[in-house]
């Protein structure tokens, strides 16, 4: 399924008059994303973020004056899809850039497709292998999960002061990239986790994994759960059977669905989060834009793919148009460009923030506890 956006219009909005696409030809931005399948709540707000975005940029006259066209393709919430997806759209004539899908194994299956197309992807999964590939196309707009792992381990470690880590992930690439990571961050603690446990995305029932829990002793639960109805689940059957350890997850623990699913059973609950609402004046902003807009909270799978536009109308200016090398090699110049999701100092793989914010669900509020961010290296 696909569907074709033009976010100009010569009536104007909010106001503003901006050319008509006869007037002026669009520069069009390509966007892989959940349409369908079980993601399709996730993908409706990275939709969401994309749109405010474009909108806002379009109103300020467009880039290089000329206004932005969003084309979508579903990709089912599937690697297949996804493939199949980033096919079609880099096919299309007058493709500048494409804004990808956040999943790291959707990513992870599309990035021989991606290295064949030629023109600027940007990214939101956040394994870290996925910029490091030998893909110069690919552009990730979250931190990766290098930096997730040592804030998760720190905050565990230091902060709450424990030690008996117990370790939940799903076994798809972000999953295992995660869990990986995480391990090695503890290590360089001196801790070792007593008990890890994998899963399959979309299970309905956590129960041996729980009771595994509860039998280990472990006391601290650092986890990297992909997709936000499995967190609620998984939360619900946790506090069911009693278990109450202290417990940080990567930053779907925070999504609007996680929260909305699970209710009170994630209240006490820390996560690290690339996007959370008081991290920043950029960040307060956006919330209240995309509240106002869409009579809802945004979430990362918003604030990410809202940074992506502005970063790609940034590097498209620099550029002086959308010649598909002069774009990439705008991207990586691009340093202190401040978004929702943090400042933006593109390394040489192509990533563009370096930290994370740690949050506590306080009674189902987030609440900002601090920003922790690394040297570009």
């Amino acid at each position: 399924m696909k569907s074709i956006i033009v976010l100009a219009v010569a009536m104007g909005i909010g106001g503003l008059t901006v050319p008509s696409a006869s007037a002026v030809e669009p520069i069009r931005i390509g966007l892989v994303n959940e349409i369908t399948g079980p993601a399709a709540e996730a993908g409706q707000f990275t939709i969401n973020g994309v749109k405010l975005a474009m909108e806002e940029i379009n109103n300020a006259g467009g880039v290089l004056g000329r206004p932005l066209e969003l084309a979508i393709e579903d990709n089912q919430s599937t690697n297949p899809g996804t493939v199949l997806a980033f096919s079609k759209i880099l096919g299309e004539k007058g493709i500048a850039a494409v804004i990808g899908p956040i999943r790291s194994t959707q990513i992870q299956a599309a990035s021989p497709t991606i290295a064949k197309g030629g023109i600027p992807v940007m990214i939101g999964g956040s394994d870290t292998s996925l910029t490091h590939v030998n893909n110069r196309w690919v552009f990730r707009c979250r931190p990766n999960d290098s930096y997730s792992s040592r804030v998760i381990a720190d905050f565990g470690v230091n902060t709450l002061k424990l030690k008996k880590w117990a370790i939940v992930h799903s076994t798809d690439a972000f999953g295992m990239g995660g869990k990986n990571a995480l391990a090695a961050a503890l290590k360089t603690y001196g801790v070792e986790p007593v008990i890890v446990q994998g899963y399959t995305n979309n299970s309905q029932d956590f129960t041996p994994i729980v009771l595994a829990l509860k039998k280990s002793g472990a006391d601290m639960l650092g986890s990297y759960m992909t997709n936000s109805p499995d967190i609620g689940i998984f939360a619900k059957q946790l506090r069911q059977l009693g278990v109450t350890m202290s417990w940080v997850g990567s930053p779907s623990i925070i999504s609007v669905t996680a929260l909305d699913l699970a209710g009170e059973a994630l209240h006490g609950t820390y996560g690290v989060a690339d996007f959370t609402r008081d991290a920043n004046d950029e960040s307060r902003a956006f919330w209240n834009k995309y509240v106002s807009r869409y009579k809802i909270n945004p979430d990362s799978f918003a604030g990410w793919a809202y940074d992506a536009t502005h970063v790609l109308a940034k590097a498209i200016t620099a550029a002086k148009g959308t010649d598909p090398e002069t774009v990439r090699k705008a991207i990586l110049t691009i340093r202190g460009h401040k978004g929702v999701e943090g400042t933006y100092d593109f390394d040489d793989n192509g990533d563009g923030l370096h930290g994370y914010n740690v949050v506590k669900n306080e009674g189902g509020t987030i609440k900002f506890i601090k920003r922790v961010d690394f040297p570009v290296q």
